[in-house]
């Protein structure tokens, strides 16, 4: 065990961060720092927020774990700037973080690889306006979802059950994002499943329902009450789980995923379809989060999953060529 921690060198969790999902992500990286520590690991927490990432070459890391959510943390940006410093780091690459952080990116994939998610219409900010409003209306019908497309943990997402609340939901979408994504709402059981590999080896840990209060499973319900029902196992027939678990993997490897990811799925009351609403390619490490409580279903306990993680953290375009002075 002491070699395997001695290969790990200096390892930095990056925590916090600039996006909306600051405060998640603090309590996400301070887990994974306890964590880590925990196991003997030389880990320091690093908050690109209030640090330059040049840093981390000066001061000697050898690998980072990444336990920022949102924009720049989840969407590429400090994937590439730790690839330019080649200090390896966790989860997805560059374009999967890309494609994955920006949802109407995601569905366009999704759909070109027969992987069902709901129908949509992507808005821009600037134009939210009544022949905007009548389109939307008329294509997903009600109710629907509107949401930005590159925001998590619920930030910014509205359900509309009446026309009139519609101008109200783009407007608050819009403050968070230039894209607002209207989607089409599915009725029925909420379940998230949870990813850990890269490619052929990509497996899915047990299916999680999620039953939260008046089903509003929200930012709040998240992260800061004990109302919402987590059942694992999740209770759905084998059959169905399994069928989730293989959609949920195919999502994952067409976007060329690898690490870890946790992809959320809404069932279809009447026709028990599944569908795929978006991948997380850095899930929460809270004590409320999702991807812990599937893999201690699984056996696996928060300690090892962070040192699993660790452990699979690499660089996608890895070099030989010497640092220039």
């Amino acid at each position: 065990m002491s070699n395997t921690l001695t290969q790990f060198g200096k390892v930095a969790v990056l925590m916090g961060g600039q996006s909306a999902e600051r405060e998640v992500s603090l309590m996400s990286g301070h887990g994974v720092l306890n964590a880590l520590l925990s196991q003997g690991v030389d880990a320091h927490a690093f908050d690109p927020a209030q640090r330059d990432l040049a840093e981390l070459k000066k001061e000697g890391f050898q690998r980072c774990f990444i336990a920022l959510h949102g924009r720049f943390g989840e969407d590429g940006t400090v994937q590439g700037a730790l690839e330019l410093l080649g200090i390896p780091y966790t989860g997805s690459g560059v374009m999967a973080s890309s494609i994955a952080i920006d949802k109407t990116m995601t569905k366009r994939v999704w759909l070109s690889e027969n992987v069902p998610t709901p129908r949509y219409v992507l808005l821009k900010q600037n134009n939210l306006g009544e022949t905007a409003q009548a389109h939307v209306l008329q294509t997903l019908g009600l109710p629907l979802i509107v949401k930005p497309a590159r925001e998590g943990s619920s930030i910014g997402v509205a359900k509309v059950t009446q026309a009139s609340e519609l101008p109200q939901a783009l407007q608050a979408a819009a403050l968070c994002d230039t894209d607002v994504l209207c989607e089409q709402f599915i009725a029925g059981d909420e379940v998230t499943c949870p990813v850990l590999g890269e490619g052929d080896t990509a497996h899915a840990l047990p299916v999680i329902r999620i039953v939260a209060p008046a089903g509003n499973y929200d930012y709040q319900n998240k992260y800061f009450t004990d109302d919402t029902q987590y059942l694992v196992p999740c209770g759905l027939p084998e059959a169905e789980e399994k069928a989730i678990q293989a959609h949920v993997v195919k999502a994952y490897q067409v976007l060329g995923c690898k690490g870890w990811g946790r992809v959320d799925v809404m069932i279809d009351a009447q026709t028990r379809k599944p569908y795929l609403l978006e991948i997380n390619t850095s899930p929460g490490m809270t004590s409320h989060s999702l991807v812990p409580m599937s893999a201690k279903a699984a056996g696996m306990d928060y300690e090892s999953l962070c040192m699993h993680l660790l452990a699979s953290a690499g660089l996608e375009h890895a070099t030989t060529q010497k640092d220039v002075a």
